[in-house]
Protein backbone atom coordinates (compact mmCIF):
# COMPACT_ATOMS: atom_id res chain seq x y z
CA UNK A 1 0.00 0.00 0.00
CA UNK A 2 2.97 2.46 0.87
CA UNK A 3 4.26 1.95 -2.48
CA UNK A 4 0.98 2.75 -4.19
CA UNK A 5 0.35 5.57 -2.10
CA UNK A 6 3.97 7.09 -3.10
CA UNK A 7 3.18 6.46 -6.58
CA UNK A 8 -0.22 8.31 -6.40
CA UNK A 9 1.34 11.25 -4.74
CA UNK A 10 3.90 11.66 -7.42
CA UNK A 11 1.38 11.09 -10.28
CA UNK A 12 -0.30 14.05 -8.46
CA UNK A 13 2.43 16.32 -8.19
CA UNK A 14 3.67 15.97 -11.32
CA UNK A 15 0.14 16.93 -12.81
CA UNK A 16 0.24 19.64 -10.62
CA UNK A 17 2.94 21.84 -13.03
CA UNK A 18 1.14 22.67 -15.63
CA UNK A 19 -0.91 24.40 -13.30
CA UNK A 20 2.53 26.46 -11.64
CA UNK A 21 2.72 29.26 -14.55
CA UNK A 22 6.24 30.05 -13.14
CA UNK A 23 7.51 26.47 -13.36
CA UNK A 24 5.95 25.36 -16.41
CA UNK A 25 7.32 28.83 -18.04
CA UNK A 26 10.93 28.03 -16.54
CA UNK A 27 11.13 24.69 -17.74
CA UNK A 28 9.99 25.32 -22.00
CA UNK A 29 12.12 28.12 -21.66
CA UNK A 30 14.74 25.99 -20.98
CA UNK A 31 14.05 23.03 -22.66
CA UNK A 32 11.92 24.33 -25.51
CA UNK A 33 8.08 23.99 -25.83
CA UNK A 34 8.16 20.68 -27.91
CA UNK A 35 10.95 19.27 -25.96
CA UNK A 36 9.22 20.24 -22.64
CA UNK A 37 5.67 18.71 -23.86
CA UNK A 38 7.23 15.72 -25.12
CA UNK A 39 9.63 14.81 -22.00
CA UNK A 40 6.45 15.84 -19.58
CA UNK A 41 4.23 13.33 -21.66
CA UNK A 42 6.63 10.32 -21.87
CA UNK A 43 7.00 11.10 -17.50
CA UNK A 44 3.18 10.99 -17.47
CA UNK A 45 2.72 7.91 -18.95
CA UNK A 46 5.83 5.60 -16.97
CA UNK A 47 4.64 7.60 -13.76
CA UNK A 48 1.08 6.75 -14.50
CA UNK A 49 2.40 2.98 -15.34
CA UNK A 50 3.77 3.07 -12.38
CA UNK A 51 0.36 3.81 -10.68
CA UNK A 52 -1.41 1.16 -12.27
CA UNK A 53 1.61 -1.35 -11.17
CA UNK A 54 1.53 -0.51 -7.73
CA UNK A 55 -1.88 -0.76 -7.37
CA UNK A 56 -2.60 -4.18 -8.79
CA UNK A 57 0.11 -5.13 -5.92
CA UNK A 58 -2.21 -4.02 -3.35
CA UNK A 59 -4.39 -6.52 -1.19
CA UNK A 60 -8.19 -6.68 -2.86
CA UNK A 61 -10.59 -5.16 -0.11
CA UNK A 62 -13.95 -5.38 -1.38
CA UNK A 63 -16.45 -2.13 -0.22
CA UNK A 64 -19.49 -3.39 -2.53
CA UNK A 65 -20.33 -6.11 -5.00
CA UNK A 66 -19.96 -5.23 -9.07
CA UNK A 67 -22.93 -6.12 -10.82
CA UNK A 68 -23.53 -5.60 -14.85
CA UNK A 69 -24.67 -2.56 -14.82
CA UNK A 70 -21.79 -1.02 -13.27
CA UNK A 71 -19.45 -2.39 -15.70
CA UNK A 72 -22.12 -0.57 -18.47
CA UNK A 73 -21.41 2.69 -16.61
CA UNK A 74 -17.58 2.33 -17.13
CA UNK A 75 -17.99 1.12 -20.76
CA UNK A 76 -19.82 4.39 -21.65
CA UNK A 77 -18.12 6.43 -19.23
CA UNK A 78 -14.36 5.93 -19.77
CA UNK A 79 -14.77 6.04 -24.10
CA UNK A 80 -16.27 9.43 -23.05
CA UNK A 81 -13.77 10.47 -20.93
CA UNK A 82 -10.71 9.49 -23.06
CA UNK A 83 -12.41 11.57 -26.38
CA UNK A 84 -12.85 14.47 -24.04
CA UNK A 85 -9.13 14.63 -23.22
CA UNK A 86 -8.03 13.79 -26.39
CA UNK A 87 -9.95 16.51 -27.95
CA UNK A 88 -9.14 18.79 -25.26
CA UNK A 89 -4.94 18.04 -25.54
CA UNK A 90 -5.37 18.41 -29.34
CA UNK A 91 -7.28 21.48 -29.90
CA UNK A 92 -6.29 25.31 -29.16
CA UNK A 93 -7.80 26.27 -25.70
CA UNK A 94 -6.45 29.68 -24.15
CA UNK A 95 -8.94 28.58 -20.91
CA UNK A 96 -7.85 25.43 -19.71
CA UNK A 97 -5.41 23.09 -20.48
CA UNK A 98 -3.94 22.03 -23.56
CA UNK A 99 -0.58 21.40 -25.18
CA UNK A 100 -1.33 23.51 -28.48
CA UNK A 101 -1.12 27.05 -29.02
CA UNK A 102 -3.23 29.14 -31.35
CA UNK A 103 -5.95 32.35 -31.26
CA UNK A 104 -9.08 30.19 -32.25
CA UNK A 105 -10.62 28.17 -29.69
CA UNK A 106 -10.94 24.27 -30.65
CA UNK A 107 -14.47 23.19 -31.25
CA UNK A 108 -14.75 21.05 -28.07
CA UNK A 109 -14.48 24.34 -26.01
CA UNK A 110 -18.08 25.08 -26.67
CA UNK A 111 -18.94 21.67 -24.82
CA UNK A 112 -17.09 22.85 -21.61
CA UNK A 113 -13.88 25.79 -21.20
CA UNK A 114 -12.12 22.39 -19.33
CA UNK A 115 -12.56 19.48 -21.52
CA UNK A 116 -9.16 17.29 -20.27
CA UNK A 117 -9.93 17.96 -16.88
CA UNK A 118 -13.97 16.93 -17.39
CA UNK A 119 -12.62 14.19 -19.33
CA UNK A 120 -10.30 12.22 -16.76
CA UNK A 121 -13.10 13.48 -14.55
CA UNK A 122 -15.44 11.02 -15.79
CA UNK A 123 -12.92 8.66 -17.37
CA UNK A 124 -11.93 8.52 -13.20
CA UNK A 125 -15.51 7.71 -11.98
CA UNK A 126 -16.62 5.37 -14.49
CA UNK A 127 -13.88 2.91 -13.59
CA UNK A 128 -14.61 3.80 -9.75
CA UNK A 129 -18.57 2.83 -9.84
CA UNK A 130 -17.30 -0.83 -11.60
CA UNK A 131 -14.60 -1.29 -9.31
CA UNK A 132 -15.78 -1.87 -5.63
CA UNK A 133 -12.50 -2.38 -3.41
CA UNK A 134 -10.75 -0.01 -1.26
CA UNK A 135 -7.39 0.05 -4.05
CA UNK A 136 -10.01 1.41 -6.52
CA UNK A 137 -11.35 3.91 -4.47
CA UNK A 138 -8.43 5.38 -3.94
CA UNK A 139 -6.85 5.80 -6.81
CA UNK A 140 -10.08 6.77 -9.31
CA UNK A 141 -11.70 8.78 -6.05
CA UNK A 142 -8.08 10.31 -5.82
CA UNK A 143 -7.74 11.52 -9.90
CA UNK A 144 -11.56 12.59 -10.27
CA UNK A 145 -10.79 14.88 -7.19
CA UNK A 146 -7.56 16.31 -8.45
CA UNK A 147 -9.43 16.63 -11.56
CA UNK A 148 -12.39 18.61 -10.35
CA UNK A 149 -10.55 20.53 -7.55
CA UNK A 150 -7.94 22.19 -10.46
CA UNK A 151 -10.97 23.58 -11.99
CA UNK A 152 -11.35 26.61 -9.87
CA UNK A 153 -6.91 26.81 -10.34
CA UNK A 154 -7.41 27.06 -13.64
CA UNK A 155 -10.12 29.62 -14.12
CA UNK A 156 -8.54 31.73 -11.92
CA UNK A 157 -5.04 30.91 -13.73
CA UNK A 158 -7.33 31.92 -17.09
CA UNK A 159 -8.97 35.13 -15.47
CA UNK A 160 -5.71 36.58 -14.64
CA UNK A 161 -3.41 35.64 -17.86
CA UNK A 162 -6.72 36.68 -20.10
CA UNK A 163 -7.71 39.58 -18.42
CA UNK A 164 -10.14 41.98 -20.86
CA UNK A 165 -10.15 39.28 -23.08
CA UNK A 166 -11.51 36.54 -20.53
CA UNK A 167 -15.25 37.93 -20.63
CA UNK A 168 -15.08 37.61 -24.37
CA UNK A 169 -13.79 33.90 -24.61
CA UNK A 170 -15.99 32.95 -21.50
CA UNK A 171 -19.08 33.77 -23.16
CA UNK A 172 -19.30 31.45 -25.68
CA UNK A 173 -18.24 28.52 -23.44
CA UNK A 174 -19.25 26.56 -19.67
CA UNK A 175 -17.29 25.16 -17.28
CA UNK A 176 -20.49 22.27 -16.89
CA UNK A 177 -20.27 20.20 -20.20
CA UNK A 178 -22.95 21.26 -22.15
CA UNK A 179 -23.93 23.87 -20.38
CA UNK A 180 -23.41 26.83 -22.50
CA UNK A 181 -25.22 24.62 -25.76
CA UNK A 182 -28.37 24.11 -24.05
CA UNK A 183 -28.83 27.98 -23.19
CA UNK A 184 -27.70 28.46 -26.60
CA UNK A 185 -24.87 30.17 -25.70
CA UNK A 186 -22.23 28.17 -27.61
CA UNK A 187 -23.04 25.68 -30.86
CA UNK A 188 -20.99 22.34 -31.48
CA UNK A 189 -19.18 22.11 -34.72
CA UNK A 190 -16.66 20.19 -36.14
CA UNK A 191 -12.74 20.25 -36.55
CA UNK A 192 -10.05 18.07 -37.14
CA UNK A 193 -9.00 17.96 -33.14
CA UNK A 194 -12.82 16.22 -32.62
CA UNK A 195 -12.43 13.99 -35.79
CA UNK A 196 -9.18 12.74 -34.25
CA UNK A 197 -9.85 12.47 -30.83
CA UNK A 198 -12.97 10.43 -31.93
CA UNK A 199 -11.10 7.87 -34.27
CA UNK A 200 -8.54 7.24 -31.96
CA UNK A 201 -10.84 6.96 -28.93
CA UNK A 202 -12.85 4.25 -31.08
CA UNK A 203 -9.45 2.26 -31.75
CA UNK A 204 -8.19 2.53 -28.53
CA UNK A 205 -11.67 1.42 -27.82
CA UNK A 206 -12.12 -1.60 -29.56
CA UNK A 207 -8.27 -2.69 -29.03
CA UNK A 208 -8.84 -2.68 -24.75
CA UNK A 209 -11.96 -4.69 -25.31
CA UNK A 210 -10.92 -6.68 -27.91
CA UNK A 211 -8.34 -8.22 -24.88
CA UNK A 212 -5.81 -5.60 -24.78
CA UNK A 213 -7.83 -4.46 -21.33
CA UNK A 214 -7.32 -7.72 -19.86
CA UNK A 215 -3.72 -8.22 -20.49
CA UNK A 216 -2.57 -4.57 -19.53
CA UNK A 217 -5.14 -5.03 -15.95
CA UNK A 218 -6.29 -8.68 -15.87
CA UNK A 219 -9.96 -7.79 -16.02
CA UNK A 220 -12.15 -7.90 -19.18
CA UNK A 221 -14.89 -5.31 -18.51
CA UNK A 222 -17.17 -7.09 -21.27
CA UNK A 223 -17.26 -10.45 -18.78
CA UNK A 224 -19.14 -8.53 -16.14
CA UNK A 225 -21.03 -6.47 -18.40
CA UNK A 226 -22.57 -9.49 -19.97
CA UNK A 227 -22.53 -11.42 -16.64
CA UNK A 228 -26.42 -12.37 -15.52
Amino acid sequence: MLQFLLALLVFLLLHSIPAMPAIRERLIARLGRATYFSLYSIVSILVLGWVFYAALNVDYIPLWDPTAWQAWVTLIAAPTGVFLVLAGLFSVNPLSASIRQGAMPGAVVAITRHPVLWGFAIWALGHLVANGDLRSLILFGGFALFALASIPMLEKRARRRLGEKWSQEAAATSILPFAAVLTGRARVTGDWPLALAAVSTAALTLWLLAGGHAVLFYADPLVLATAN
